[in-house]
C-alpha cells in the first residue's frame, strides 16, 4: 500500500495537466472570451450560474459586457464546488461561441436526404413550428403509441417539468424518457427498491470527512474533476486516509488509490458478495443496526439478458423484477459460497487484497465513503450492482451520518433535478411519484388541478428509451421530439437504429425533430431542426448529485434567431391542444395559461417570472400544504410528500443553490446534507429538533421514513456472468466512457479550441501485450468488430487508461470514430439501462 508523495502530488496535478495541455498556464488566466479568469481586463455586469457541464453541479460567475460573456469564474459561495472549476469550467464562456451555431430553423423537404448533413433549408419560426405541430397532431390522433418524446439530464428544471406535464397531462402520453436513462437508471431502480424513494443519502460534505474512499467502476480524476479534488485534499490533510480503487481497468483515478483492484468484468458483484459474507459469517457487521433497522429479501435470479426486443414479454422478463422476503439467517446462507478464495478465482484479484478491503468495512471506527458511476450503473446487473454496494453499507451501519456512505455519482448537470425529480421517465411523475401509482395519480391530479381519473389513461408505463429507439429501428415510431441531446451518438447499437444495412430503416419514415445549439450527427437525420438557447442565454436550475438545487441566471441573449426551448414546446403545445377539453376548459388554458398568453404567442412574463411560476407550482408536489386538495390525499395516503420540501424560487438565487429537503428556521431557508438522519446540527444551526423525515444535521440515529415499515431492503443479488463472453472470433472486451477535456458526444467541448487540441482525436487504448500479439503499433489504424457493428479507430498504448490484456477501452466524443456503432443495446433487466462497459470484439489491422 506504499504510495510516495511524489506519487500522490502527480496524481492530484490531472487536472491541471490537461489544463495546461490546452495552451499556457497564462491563456487560462488571461482570455478574454471566456477563460477562467478573462474579465479581469474590464469590469462587467456579473451573474450566477451553474455548470453546463457534469453531475457535479460547479456553480460559476459569469460576467458580461456588451451582450457577450466575457469571463466565467468559479462561485465561492456556491456549496458544491467552492469556487474551484476544472479545465472544462475555464473554458465554460467559448461554448456560446462557436462558428457553427444554429441560428435559423431548418425544414427537410426529402427524406432521402436523412443521414447527411446536406438537405435542410432555412425556414421561418412559423413555418417550423405549424409542421411540428400538425406531425404531431397527426400521429396522436390516429395512434399515440407511435410519438415519442427524447429529453434530457441536461435540460433545466422547470423546462423538464412543463413539458412532462404537457406529454403527459395533455397528451395523454408516457412514451417519453430522458438520457439519463443511459447513465442514472439503475440507481435509481435500486434507490426505490432499498429505500422506497429515489433519495441520495449523502453529500460532497462527506468527502472531507471519509477514512477510506471505494470508488467502484468510477474515473472521478477525469469524470468528476472537482469531486476527485476534494478526495485528494483529504487524502493530504487527513491522517492515514486511504483510497481503494476497483475497475477493470487502471485510469487517473487510479492513481491516487493506495491499492488498485483489477477484476475481471462483471465479477464485482461477487467481490461485494464477498465483503457481505465476511462480515456476516464473522459477525463483524452491527448487529444493533442490522436488528433494529433492516429487512432482508431475495431477488430473482436467471432472469437472462434484455438482448431481444420483447424481453419484458418473456417469462425472465416478467419475473426480474420478483422479490420475496427472506431470513437474515437465509441471506447469509446465500453469502457463503461467496468466500475470498473463491471470490479471487473468479475475479482475479488476490484473495488478500480482497480481505484487506473486507477489513475496511468490518472497523467500526472507520468512515467509508463509496463512489461510483457508469462501471456500475451501465451494467448488464446494473441495479444488483447498486443494490450489493448498498448491501455492504447497511450491514456495516456506514451510511447516513458524515464521511460514511453510498454515493451514486451523476453523471449531467441536472439527472438529479430534472429527469428523475420532475418526472420526464416513462414511469414517473414528479417528486418521486410512479404513474402505475393510483394515490400518486390521484395526488397528481390535484396539484395540476385535474378532473379525478384523467391520468388513469398514463398508468401503464411507456416506451423506455432503448426500446424506444429500437421500435424506431422497426418502422413504429411515426414522430420523435428530442431536447438537449445527440441519440445518434450516444446510443448504443447505432447500426440498427441508424438504420444500417438492408433492415431496420424505420428512422428514415420517422418524423424527426430535433432542438439543437450545434450541428450534430442527430440533426443530420431530423425533419426539422429548432435552434434554441444554450445555457445562459436563459434563465433555468439544474440539481446536481448531492440534492442541490441551483439557479443559472440569463446572462446574454441569443444569437440570430435562436429561441428559449420552452417556448417552442408552449407553441407548439398551443397549436396541437387547440380546441381541445381538460373537463370543460381549454386545455392548454389550463394547463399553461399561468405563464403562457396563446393570443400573444409568448410568456406573460420574463425569464425570472415564468420560472418562478413554474417552480412554485412544482414545489407544490413537495410542499402539499400549499394545495388544500393535495395534502388531503398526502395525509390520507401517507405518501410523505413534505419529505422533500423545496423553497421558495429566490432563496436558490440568494443561497446560491440549497440542497433538499430544506426547512424554513426563523425565518431563514436550510438545507439538508444527510438524508435518513434524525435530529438537526447543521450550517451554524445548533438548534436540535424532532426529526421529521431526517432533517438537518446528525444528532444520532437514523429514520428511514418511506421504507416499508421504516427498513431499508438488503436484497441478494448474486455473481451472474456478462451478457456475452469472449470468444475465438470476439476475444477483446470493449469499454468506452468519458475523459477530462471532452463531455458526451463533444457537441460543445470540441467547439472549445483548447479543449480540442489538448485531445483532438479518440484513441483505442490497447495494452501492450495485446499489441504485440494483434501485431500493432502507436498510431496504426484498426477496425473493431462486434456482433452488432463496426468502427475504425487509431491504437494507443499510451493512452489516459490502462487496460489489462484482453480489454480495449476508446471515449465516445469523436463522432469521426463512432464507437457506438460497436456497442451493445443489452439492458439491465430492471432498469433498462444500456452495458455499455462489456461488448465483446475483435480487432484488426487496417
Amino acid at each position: 500500500m506504499d504510495i510516495t508523495r511524489r506519487q500522490f502530488v502527480k496524481a492530484t496535478a490531472v487536472a491541471l495537466a490537461s489544463a495546461a495541455a490546452a495552451g499556457t498556464l497564462s491563456s487560462l488566466v488571461g482570455c478574454a472570451s471566456g477563460s477562467a479568469q478573462g474579465g479581469a481586463q474590464a469590469e462587467g455586469q456579473k451573474f450566477t450560474a451553474v455548470c453546463r457541464f457534469c453531475g457535479c453541479g460547479c456553480g460559476v460567475i459569469c460576467e458580461v459586457r456588451d451582450n457577450k460573456l466575457i469571463s466565467v469564474t468559479g462561485d465561492p459561495d456556491n456549496e458544491s464546488n467552492r469556487g474551484l472549476n476544472c479545465v472544462k469550467g475555464y473554458y465554460l464562456g467559448k461554448i456560446l461561441y462557436g462558428d457553427d451555431r444554429l441560428t435559423v430553423p431548418l425544414i427537410r423537404d426529402d427524406a432521402s436526404t436523412k443521414g447527411t448533413a446536406e438537405g435542410l433549408r432555412e425556414a421561418t419560426w412559423d413555418e417550423a413550428l405549424e409542421l411540428v405541430s400538425a406531425k404531431l397532431k397527426e400521429t396522436w390522433k390516429a395512434d399515440k403509441s407511435r410519438l415519442a418524446f427524447w429529453l434530457s439530464g441536461q435540460q433545466p428544471i422547470t423546462e423538464g417539468y412543463a413539458c412532462a406535464k404537457f406529454i403527459k397531462a395533455g397528451l395523454l402520453s408516457n412514451n417519453v424518457d430522458p438520457n439519463a436513462r443511459l447513465c442514472m437508471a439503475s440507481a435509481v431502480v435500486s434507490f426505490m427498491n432499498v429505500f422506497q424513494t429515489d433519495e441520495p443519502a449523502g453529500s460532497y460534505a462527506d468527502l472531507d470527512e471519509a477514512d477510506v474512499f471505494v470508488t467502484w467502476g468510477a474515473n472521478m480524476a477525469e469524470a468528476h474533476p472537482m469531486l476527485y479534488s476534494r478526495l485528494t485534499a483529504r487524502k493530504l490533510s487527513g491522517e492515514g486516509v486511504r483510497h481503494y480503487d476497483l475497475g477493470t481497468i487502471t485510469t487517473r483515478t487510479s492513481a491516487s488509490a493506495d491499492k488498485t483492484l483489477i477484476f475481471k468484468p462483471n465479477t464485482d458483484l461477487a467481490i461485494a458478495n464477498c465483503i457481505a459474507n465476511h462480515l456476516v459469517q464473522n459477525k463483524l457487521y452491527d448487529e444493533a443496526f442490522v436488528n433494529d433497522h433492516l429487512q432482508f429479501k431475495q431477488g430473482a435470479e436467471n432472469i437472462g439478458n434484455a438482448t431481444m426486443d420483447d424481453y419484458e414479454q418473456t417469462e425472465a422478463g416478467k419475473t426480474a423484477e420478483n422479490v420475496s422476503a427472506i431470513t437474515f439467517e437465509e441471506y447469509a446462507e446465500r453469502l457463503s459460497p461467496y468466500t475470498f478464495e473463491y471470490v479471487s478465482e473468479l475475479s482475479g484479484v488476490p484473495a488478500e487484497d480482497l480481505r484487506e478491503l473486507a477489513e475496511v468495512f468490518a472497523d467500526p471506527d472507520a468512515k467509508v465513503m463509496s463512489l461510483w458511476t457508469m462501471g456500475v450503473n451501465q451494467h448488464n446487473r446494473g441495479t444488483w450492482m447498486n443494490h450489493n454496494i448498498y448491501n455492504i453499507h447497511l450491514l456495516s451501519g456506514k451510511i447516513a451520518r458524515p464521511g460514511c456512505g453510498p454515493f451514486s455519482l451523476t453523471g449531467q448537470p441536472t439527472a438529479c433535478g430534472t429527469a428523475r425529480e420532475v418526472g420526464t421517465f416513462c414511469h414517473r411523475l414528479p417528486a418521486d411519484l410512479l404513474v402505475a401509482n393510483e394515490q400518486h395519480r390521484r395526488f397528481t391530479e390535484a396539484v395540476w388541478d385535474l378532473p379525478e381519473g384523467h391520468l388513469d389513461a398514463i398508468k401503464a408505463p411507456g416506451m423506455h428509451t432503448v426500446k424506444m429507439f429500437r421500435e424506431m429501428s422497426k418502422g413504429n415510431i411515426d414522430f420523435l421530439w428530442s431536447a438537449h441531446n445527440n441519440w445518434a451518438q450516444s446510443m448504443p447499437n447505432l447500426t440498427r437504429f441508424l438504420g444500417m444495412g438492408d433492415e431496420n430503416r424505420g428512422i428514415f419514415d420517422t418524423f424527426i425533430v430535433v432542438n439543437e445549439v450545434y450541428p450534430t450527427l442527430s440533426t443530420q437525420y431530423a425533419d426539422v431542426v429548432l435552434p434554441v438557447a444554450l445555457w445562459v442565454e436563459r434563465e433555468g436550475q439544474f440539481g446536481n448529485a448531492e440534492r442541490r438545487t441551483a439557479v443559472f441566471e440569463k446572462a446574454v441573449d441569443p444569437p440570430g434567431e435562436a429561441k428559449w426551448d420552452l417556448w417552442a414546446f408552449m407553441e407548439v403545445a398551443r397549436r396541437v391542444l387547440d380546441g381541445e377539453k381538460i373537463g370543460d376548459k381549454d386545455a392548454f388554458d389550463h394547463l399553461f395559461g399561468f405563464i403562457y398568453d396563446k393570443d400573444a404567442a409568448d410568456f406573460k412574463g420574463d425569464d425570472r417570472e415564468t420560472n418562478r411560476a413554474l417552480w412554485e407550482e412544482y414545489r407544490v408536489f413537495s410542499n402539499p400544504s400549499l394545495n388544500e386538495q393535495a395534502q388531503a390525499i398526502n395525509e390520507s395516503a401517507k405518501l410523505k410528500m413534505e419529505a422533500k420540501q423545496l423553497a421558495p424560487y429566490d432563496e436558490y438565487l440568494t443561497h446560491h443553490g440549497l440542497t433538499w429537503p430544506v426547512r424554513e428556521v426563523d425565518g431563514t431557508w436550510m438545507s439538508t446534507k444527510w438524508r435518513f438522519a434524525d435530529g438537526a446540527q447543521a450550517d451554524g444551526f445548533d438548534e436540535v429538533g424532532v426529526a421529521t423525515y431526517g432533517t438537518p444535521g446528525l444528532a444520532g440515529g437514523v429514520s428511514f421514513y418511506k421504507s416499508t415499515d421504516m427498513r431499508p431492503s438488503v436484497v441478494f443479488r448474486p455473481y451472474e456472468p456478462p451478457a456475452e463472453e469472449p470468444d475465438e472470433e470476439y476475444p477483446f472486451y470493449f469499454v468506452t466512457g468519458r475523459l477530462l477535456e471532452h463531455w458526451h458526444t463533444g457537441t460543445l467541448t470540441r467547439r472549445v479550441p483548447e479543449l480540442d487540441r489538448a485531445l483532438p482525436e479518440a484513441l483505442l487504448n490497447v495494452s501492450p501485450e495485446d499489441c504485440e500479439k494483434l501485431g500493432v503499433l502507436d498510431g496504426d489504424m484498426v477496425r473493431v468488430r462486434s456482433r452488432f457493428g463496426q468502427f475504425d479507430i487509431k491504437v494507443s498504448t499510451a493512452g489516459r487508461t490502462e487496460p489489462p490484456a484482453g480489454v480495449v477501452f476508446a471515449p465516445f466524443f469523436a463522432e469521426e470514430a463512432l464507437v457506438n456503432l460497436a456497442v451493445q443495446d443489452t439492458y439491465c433487466p430492471l432498469s433498462k439501462e444500456p452495458d455499455y462497459k462489456k461488448t465483446c470484439v475483435s480487432i484488426e489491422k487496417i
